[in-house]
């Protein structure tokens, strides 16, 4: 395997050029980066290309199912969880996937804060004869949950250099990998000692590809076989293209704008219900998304089944009440049409990145769209890492976000990130309610799935009548995916790309 820095290369801003490996290789583009091994910093890149493996999975229904862990129970009131290995598992450095090397796996992803790992509470993890054990200082029931997420991705001893870090990734799944150059190209070949059916695709190759118009290209001109992420204009030129299909899904996934809760103007509950009324989210999906539906009427989308309250009060579009209401806390039409008060414009910065393209394009519209009611947007396009460390310093005012609720397959464990009462980077900010925490912690520990209904919708309903986070729109996923091939599943849950059950077609 090779692994190569390059930093400051710029993937898509110039032609695009065709992906390594040759008609035996899958050829996959997206506009994804990958910045570093660090599971934590993967983006779920290795476990989705199956270099990597966790202890469990789930699958495309979001239901927990074996990764390297063949089973797992729970004793001690859910205070205990074991997790016995799969038999004959190796890495692809030919050693074998032990006990040992799982728990100093997990030891080092729970080190790292970035990791849902790092919140549990772990008392220690102790290797068995055959598996893994959990001791934890109180009942924890989404730790199989949790323990999907990548970043809790099952290494061999040598991909750590003596300080912990990440110097080459040797997984167990049934790729491993041939090359990496950071931020934007890996190519991977099957692992022919995996110990499960061995996949038909033998070569794998991923690049980035950050212009939206150069993927679509490459979809329509035979450059690659699966590209992700394609803008309204590119799904018009592939729908027009033969031998290349449309595929995709609605994700757990919610565009919404993260409110600063401490600032002087948003800290009012009332200037936040008038701004969410001042967006005119219908026109705002279908100018930009080119699908109405995808309107966020509130914050979990229709995907999360047990989450979104199909009873709940629709956020609803009203510029006229929008306005009334911020003239009732004091604010005033200026002489260029915006509101202020004191003297002082109604100005706002709102955050966003580039990563995931609609999101410039969002931001905009809602810069528009509230300065129908007299409230001056300032956009700013930035690094995502912007976001958190701006929440960290408290300079953050607005940033329009998307937040995938089911990274880790329990929502629940994302909904208690989301609203914990001290903040979250992709949260809530210097916002919270006790009895949005009371009720995130009753679901913790795993009541009845009557009481935990009930407990569902206080969470969903303090999230609509507060709104710390403003909801834009859902999400559907879309790639472009050509005839060469059979079999590709859209994950909702983006688990995996599921490319080892791809062949070729016939």
């Amino acid at each position: 395997m090779t692994v190569a820095m390059v930093l400051g290369l710029a993937p898509g801003c110039s032609a695009p050029a065709e992906p390594g490996g040759g008609s035996d290789t899958l050829r996959i583009v997206g506009p994804f980066e990958i910045h570093s091994l660090e599971p934590t910093a993967t983006s779920g890149f290795f476990t989705r290309l199956e270099v990597a493996e966790t202890l469990v999975t789930a699958d495309v229904e979001g239901e927990l199912v074996p990764g390297l862990a063949a089973e797992w129970s729970s004793s001690r009131g859910g205070r205990s969880w074991t997790f016995e290995l799969v038999e004959g598992a190796t890495f692809h450095d030919g050693t074998p996937v032990t006990p040992d090397a799982a728990v100093a796996a997990l030891e080092t992803a729970r080190s790292d804060e970035a990791s849902p790992l790092a919140t549990i509470p772990v008392e220690q993890i102790v290797a068995t004869e055959t598996g893994v054990r959990f001791d934890l200082t109180e009942r924890y029931l989404t730790l199989p949950a949790v323990l999907t997420h990548y970043s809790a991705m099952i290494l061999a001893p040598a991909s750590y250099d003596e300080d912990g870090h990440v110097t080459e990734l040797i997984g167990s799944g049934p790729y491993r990998i041939e090359h990496v150059e950071l931020p934007g190209s890996i190519e991977v070949e099957r692992y022919d000692d995996w110990r499960g059916t061995p996949p038909e695709v033998e070569h794998i190759s991923f690049q980035t590809v950050t212009r939206p118009e150069s993927r679509a290209l490459m979809a329509s001109s035979d450059q690659a076989d699966v590209v992700f992420h394609l803008e309204p204009a590119g799904r018009e030129r592939v729908e027009g293209t033969d031998g290349v299909s449309l595929v995709s899904s609605l994700q757990p996934r919610t565009i919404m704008l993260k409110v600063n809760g401490e600032h002087p103007v948003l800290g009012d509950p009332d200037v936040r219900r008038a701004l969410s009324m001042g967006l005119d989210r219908e026109a705002m999906a279908e100018a930009v998304l080119r699908e109405e539906e995808l309107a966020a009427t509130q914050l979990m989308p229709p995907s999360l089944t047990t989450w979104h309250q199909p009873d709940l009060e629709p956020l609803a579009h009203d510029a006229a009440a929008a306005r009334e209401v911020l003239e009732s806390a004091g604010w005033s039409e200026g002489e260029d049409g915006f509101l202020e008060k004191d003297g002082e414009r109604l100005r706002l910065n709102l955050l966003t990145y580039p990563d995931r393209p609609e999101l410039p394009a969002l931001a905009t519209a809602i810069q528009a769209s509230l300065k129908e009611v007299g409230v001056d947007i300032d956009v700013e396009v930035a690094n995502s890492s912007e976001v958190p460390l701006r929440h960290a310093d408290g300079s953050l005012e607005l940033a329009l976000v998307a937040r995938h609720f089911a990274l880790v397959s329990d929502p629940l464990v994302t909904v208690a990130d989301t609203f914990a009462p001290a903040g979250s980077d992709w949260g809530v900010d210097g916002w919270s309610d006790p009895r949005m925490s009371r009720a995130v912690d009753e679901l913790l520990g795993g009541p009845a799935e009557e009481r935990a209904a009930e407990l569902r919708t206080t969470v969903t309903t303090i999230a609509q009548e507060e709104l710390p986070l403003i909801p834009v729109a859902w999400y559907r996923m879309n790639a472009a995916v050509t005839d060469r091939i059979e079999g590709f599943v859209m994950d909702p849950l983006e688990t995996s790309w599921h490319l080892s059950s791809v062949e070729w077609a016939s």
